[in-house]
């Protein structure tokens, strides 16, 4: 029988790093790991309440996280920066950190926050998640969306993607599941590069679920 299990994680160490690095003895592993997750949810609340681009979505790809004795480390992997975000600018990174050691409850730690632009940014599935939910949150047609995210992953030269959306679609009152693909998409092979995301969206007809996978070149 076919086994479901994460793509990220069934190439992890072959075509896929780790987005936390870090050790912590066995009594500290679960508290640290619960304070990455609050983290990574804090800052993409910031970004989505603060950020107002062009594409009125935060883009972020990834949250790297390392941990030192006294450092956290935080690099942002977004793919349209606003200038109170960037480096330099101060402000919004200043906020952005008090928010986030306000979030810890603890003040007195030591955090620095790096923000970094992906070149491509319709390449990484999770900025691509965001413009489907944005879109289905606004009512669009899902396979109107399906086919305009999988135009402009092509657009970024990728190799292959697919898209599956799952739930109450176009307010049907019975929940399916419907999916698209441009390219190809070699789940099974380890050694291809490929990135996923799933990404839960609220509509006024229930939670839908997203799910993208792109074969990088």
């Amino acid at each position: 029988m076919a086994q479901k299990i994460n793509p990220l994680g069934f190439r992890l160490g072959v075509t896929q790093n780790d987005r936390s690095h870090w050790f912590a003895q066995q009594r500290n592993y679960s508290k640290d790991l619960r304070e990455d997750q609050k983290i990574r949810t804090c800052i993409e609340n910031y970004v989505r309440t603060h950020i107002k681009s062009s594409s009125n979505y935060g883009g972020i790809a990834r949250v790297e996280i390392r941990r030192k004795i006294d450092l956290i480390q935080i690099k942002i992997y977004i793919g349209f920066p606003n200038l109170l975000l960037i480096e330099g600018r101060g402000q919004g990174i200043e906020k952005l950190r008090n928010d986030v050691l306000n979030m810890l409850n603890s003040v007195d730690r030591k955090l620095h926050i790096a923000i970094e632009k992906v070149a491509k940014p319709y390449r990484k599935p999770n900025i691509l998640a965001e413009y489907i939910a944005l879109q289905l949150e606004n009512r669009v047609p899902f396979r109107k969306t399906m086919k305009k995210a999988i135009e402009l992953a092509e657009r970024e030269d990728v190799e292959g993607i697919q898209i599956q959306i799952a739930g109450r679609l176009d307010g049907k009152e019975i929940a399916r599941v419907e999916w698209d693909r441009g390219g190809r998409v070699p789940l099974q092979t380890i050694r291809a590069r490929i990135d996923y995301c799933y990404y839960p969206v609220q509509t006024i007809y229930g939670v839908l679920g997203i799910k993208i996978w792109i074969l990088e070149d």
